[in-house]
């Protein structure tokens, strides 16, 4: 999973005042697969009883942690939805592995020699962990060092790891494979929980553990164990033309998006093989602002009175005092969002303005991008920082590490709410309204449904919806239909050899099926998708389409009709 992570200049409409341009850290990626093999290694193991590590926040916007490098302490913000390390400026008692690896970000370039050093973190050490060091980061829209941190840890599935595909074997691994390949009579997980700044009545420290609950949340481990959905499960397709990618990535529960209003809100799963009204949510600390669909976007942000569309940044502007409870449902669990973390008041300090005299701020579930929609259909949402502040969570690798010797089970997600709603809201009524408790009044009554307002969505996101959600479908009645092809022609040649060899004729040389081409005599050549070089991209940042329902791939030339803010459309 090779990340690219998106720093976006976030133009503010003209109709606010104070117009403004501000950095927000989401990410996108490329994926490689690389299949790994391990051997032992000379790991030292940790020296403390507990691996409990400070996680400092950044404005809501990274989340750092220090690791020490070549015997230097180092920042570098964490990312659950990448597997590598990189860290920029100089680094001591180094080694060169003679390899350089390159990683594409929407901001610039990450890229450098492959060098290995001493690492430790959370009381392990590893002697020789594989890193890029970046010595320019002059293609960056903007500084890493200037937000608090100067590189990056990978924490999710070795999968993508640009420096495991140049370096290869064990001594290329991601930081936590090599520290569980140590400690192989543990279980392989990590957990962490994320602060919150701007909230008076915030009390959780934020803190990331190896292989143990942070302590006084010891409960994590009695909660239900959610199934990390594998490559494969349902990415068939992909499987079969290349390009798998793993995520952190679980089922929500059936009808498990809450909406402001207290129902569940309507959902319809790209996942061909999700269960009815379940979505694929993957949870990755590289995004600020968590990614759904423009559905539930709309249903979240869509009937609030005087929010506007905000075409722009491809979010809703809602007025800050409107308060918004939404909760999500996993495993039988609630976690109720912050209504401080539904609609951000701030992003990295600034604020965006007002409208009418009405200050303004980001709807910060924001609809899924263009490049985000999956063309396999692998997953629904991207449950980033905003969500993961509500969440305690547990994240066990299980055998995504090969060398263990007890954990050897299925991967899998444990999460624990951290959020309680009625403190959530005297939190709100205090930083939003100055303490005094307006939300029943009339102004933040919710429009009925049928007088919510839709964002616009253009025609290539209706394409790329309809590949999502059927590309599978298509691709397997082809692979089906040249497959029926075959047999039929194999039946015919089989039926015209025994005729031939009732008249005394032999069947000639005998051949074989080996990965779809037929030796010793020709045959057919793999197959392979005309999307399997396109789809390139993980994740990025921009707007997702609705329910599968309400899209009807046009054919080739077809002209969309005029669109009225709300969505609608005209002929």
């Amino acid at each position: 999973m090779r990340p690219l992570r998106l720093t976006l200049l976030l133009a503010v409409p003209p109709s606010l005042t104070y117009a403004l341009r501000l950095p927000l850290q989401t990410r996108t990626s490329l994926s490689t697969p690389n299949p790994i093999r391990h051997v032992n290694s000379g790991l030292t193991r940790r020296a403390t009883a507990n691996s409990s590590t400070p996680l400092v926040n950044f404005e809501n916007l990274e989340y750092i942690v220090n690791i020490t490098l070549g015997g230097k302490s180092v920042a570098v913000s964490i990312d659950t939805g990448s597997s590598d390390l990189w860290v920029y400026g100089s680094v001591p008692n180094t080694q060169s592995t003679g390899k350089t690896a390159s990683v594409g970000y929407a901001i610039g370039t990450v890229n450098g020699s492959v060098l290995q050093a001493p690492l430790g973190f959370a009381g392990y050490t590893v002697p020789d962990q594989a890193f890029i060091n970046v010595l320019d980061v002059s293609t960056f829209s903007n500084d890493p060092t200037t937000e608090g941190y100067s590189g990056l840890v990978g924490l999710g599935p070795n999968t993508g790891s640009a420096v495991q595909g140049v370096v290869g074997g064990q001594a290329g691994g991601p930081m936590m494979d090599r520290i569980f390949e140590l400690n192989t009579t543990s279980q392989n997980y990590i957990s962490f929980q994320l602060s919150r700044d701007s909230d008076p009545g915030n009390s959780v420290v934020g803190q990331m553990t190896v292989s143990e609950p942070v302590p006084g949340f010891e409960s994590i481990l009695t909660q239900t164990k959610l199934d990390v959905i594998k490559v494969g499960e349902i990415e068939l397709v992909k499987l079969l033309v290349g390009s798998p990618t793993q995520h952190w990535s679980t089922y929500t529960d059936a009808n498990g998006v809450i909406g402001p209003d207290g129902n569940a809100i309507k959902v319809d799963s790209l996942a061909g093989k999700a269960p009815s009204n379940t979505l694929v949510a993957v949870f990755d600390s590289g995004f600020t602002l968590p990614q759904v669909s423009r559905s539930i976007s709309d249903a979240i942000y869509g009937r609030v009175q005087g929010a506007v569309w905000n075409g722009t940044n491809g979010w809703w502007d809602v007025p800050c005092a409107q308060e918004l409870n939404i909760s999500f449902i996993f495993g039988g669990q609630t976690i109720p969002v912050h209504p401080l973390d539904t609609v951000l008041g701030d992003i990295g300090g600034q604020t965006l303005g007002s409208v009418n005299g009405v200050p303004m701020c980001v709807g910060a579930f924001q609809p899924i991008g263009e490049g985000a929609i999956d063309r396999f259909g692998s997953y629904d949402l991207i449950l980033g920082m905003g969500f993961l502040r509500n969440a305690y969570i547990l994240m066990d690798y299980g055998d995504f590490i090969s060398e263990t010797s007890t954990d050897k089970g299925d991967p899998f997600i444990q999460l624990l709410s951290v959020t309680n709603t009625a403190s959530a809201h005297a939190d709100f009524v205090k930083v939003r309204m100055g303490g005094v408790d307006t939300t029943g009044s009339s102004q933040y009554a919710l429009l009925p449904a049928n007088k919510g307002q839709h964002s616009p969505i253009t025609l290539r996101e209706r394409e790329l919806f309809f590949e999502a959600k059927h590309l599978g479908a298509i691709i397997g009645g082809s692979i089906g239909g040249v497959v029926l092809i075959i047999g039929v022609v194999l039946w015919c040649c089989c039926c015209r050899r025994r005729k031939d060899g009732r008249r005394g004729l032999g069947f000639g040389k005998r051949t074989t099926m080996v990965g779809g081409a037929q030796n010793g005599g020709g045959g057919i050549g793999g197959l392979k998708s005309p999307f399997q070089d396109a789809h390139a991209q993980k994740y990025s940042s921009l707007d997702d389409p609705g329910p599968a329902e309400d899209y009807e791939l046009k054919p080739s030339g077809y002209a969309p009709p005029n669109q009225h803010y709300d969505g609608s459309y005209r002929q």
